[in-house]
């Protein structure tokens, strides 16, 4: 199944200039894989002193594992690769750590291909999720590593509101 921008923007908690994903490519229940051209708008909120840092790729993975946990969350499992209509956004999510990070470029804003982003889930429960990511422009990986995602419990949510 492919989703828009806007379809994107619809499932998960960023806004405006900060949804960073154009695109999801494909998606299963382990792995979803997205598009974005976003690390060439000079618009975009990372933008530092007219530049994005390749770090700055870690936040479009986590976009993609929050796509991820939306349509997870929202399949109606009685459709194959369906989206239930109550789909909501994911439970609030907070990056709790990064590891094994590679950053094989300095800079993502000088990169004229369209970024591909993979992110394979590896393990999670209820409120704990670990992802493999690896951010590319055609076969070269540009940014790579796992991130750990702690789901908040529904008194933070509630605060957060």
């Amino acid at each position: 199944m492919r989703l828009s921008h806007d379809e994107i923007a619809a499932l998960i908690p960023h806004a405006g200039s900060m949804v960073l994903l154009d695109g999801v490519v494909e998606w299963d229940e382990s792995r979803i894989v997205c598009h974005s051209t976003m690390h060439r708008d000079r618009g975009n909120p990372l933008y530092v002193a007219g530049q994005l840092s390749s770090v700055c790729g870690i936040e479009f993975a986590a976009q993609a594992m929050a796509v991820h946990g939306a349509l997870l969350r929202g399949r109606d499992p009685a459709i194959d690769g369906a989206i239930a209509d109550d789909a909501t956004r994911p439970r609030a999510g907070f990056l709790a750590s990064v590891r094994s990070v590679d950053l094989h470029v300095a800079r993502l804003d000088d990169v004229r291909s369209v970024l591909t982003i993979e992110a394979v889930r590896e393990a999670g429960d209820g409120d704990h999720v670990l992802y493999r990511f690896d951010l590319r422009a055609g076969d070269a990986s540009l940014v790579s590593g796992r991130a750990a995602v702690v789901l908040a419990m529904p008194d933070v949510e509630d605060a957060m509101a």
